[in-house]
């Protein structure tokens, strides 16, 4: 990708209601400080200024957030009506949201859940950073879950790495960054969780990036697919040489959803979130179960800590 500049805005879905837009690294979503002269809003008030909403402070209603860091589709509500079905999909837990990374080392299991508990580290000098349980100045660890599944081994500028797919399964702050430092398989170029002696400054960006997304409104369900940041022809320095699990099988588990009937009660367009299944293994057919009032809560809490809420 190209350096991030007011006109490569680029579009992945739109409609009367949604845009989704592929959002560049290192570009803050908003921001009240008067030293960004460059954010994703502003983006999106110079290529679509009929769209902005007086109603809100930004303009545009973020639907979800990314790090400043991370690249990839973010969806955008167009008006307070999308915004609170969006908001629903996201309390009942039906988006579906897989990312690519490239990690340090190449991690020998073709796929694992990743499940240490999440909180904020109060550590000196560690402030708006997140821990897992059980490590030092750990703060209010809560339950997390990722999915990982390994797509390549190879090697970045020399140093082993390997390329993964990650499906985060709760949405704690910097869940998925924090994971993949906790299995000691950072990801390339996290100055925050990344290795020490400076060796994550050398990459050009942080190798996070969103690459699906369905959020299945009553009224559409809105769907996108980034093209893949993370080739050889876009970055000289990734050299992948063993292929693990194709990723195009993965991407067709993620859209099966799509293409069965909705279960019952489902009055959707479209299904509720699907997991990953094995490698080789053919997709489960998605269950919907019972919500129950612990989970109800945890999903609120997640709610309140990022959605519709300013990136910071």
């Amino acid at each position: 990708m190209e350096p991030g500049s007011m006109e490569n805005l680029s579009i992945l879905y739109q409609s009367r209601d949604f845009l989704v837009v592929n959002k560049h690294w290192d570009l803050r979503i908003d921001s009240k400080t008067w030293r960004e002269t460059l954010t994703l809003q502003k983006q999106l008030r110079h290529h679509f200024p009929e769209l902005a909403d007086p109603d809100t402070y930004y303009g545009f209603r973020f639907c979800h957030q990314l790090d400043f860091s991370t690249s990839g589709a973010l969806c955008v509500a167009l008006n307070k009506a999308a915004a609170g079905s969006a908001y629903k999909c996201f309390k009942e837990r039906r988006v579906t949201k897989a990312y690519l990374a490239l990690v340090r080392g190449h991690i020998q299991e073709s796929r694992m859940t990743i499940s240490y508990a999440i909180g904020r580290n109060n550590t000196e000098g560690r402030a708006h950073t997140m821990c897992i349980e059980g490590t030092q100045g750990c703060e209010n660890p809560k339950p997390s879950l990722t999915e990982l599944v390994v797509l390549e081994h190879g090697l970045y500028a020399g140093d082993p790495v390997s390329k993964v797919l990650l499906q985060p399964l709760t949405g704690r702050t910097h869940q998925l960054r924090v994971h993949c430092s906790a299995l000691s398989h950072p990801i390339v170029g996290d100055l925050t969780y990344g290795q020490a002696s400076g060796r994550e400054e050398q990459p050009f960006r942080m190798m996070l990036h969103a690459f699906y997304l369905r959020i299945p409104t009553q009224a559409e369900c809105v769907e996108a697919r980034t093209p893949d940041p993370f080739v050889p022809t876009l970055d000289a320095c990734w050299s992948p040489h063993t292929l693990v699990q194709p990723l195009d099988q993965l991407v067709q588990v993620l859209q099966a959803a799509h293409d069965l009937k909705p279960t019952e009660g489902d009055s959707g367009p479209c299904s509720p979130s699907v997991c990953l299944p094995e490698p080789g293994r053919p997709p489960p057919h998605p269950a919907t179960p019972p919500e129950t009032e612990a989970q109800r809560a945890s999903c609120l809490q997640w709610l309140s800590e990022w959605t519709l809420e300013p990136d910071n």
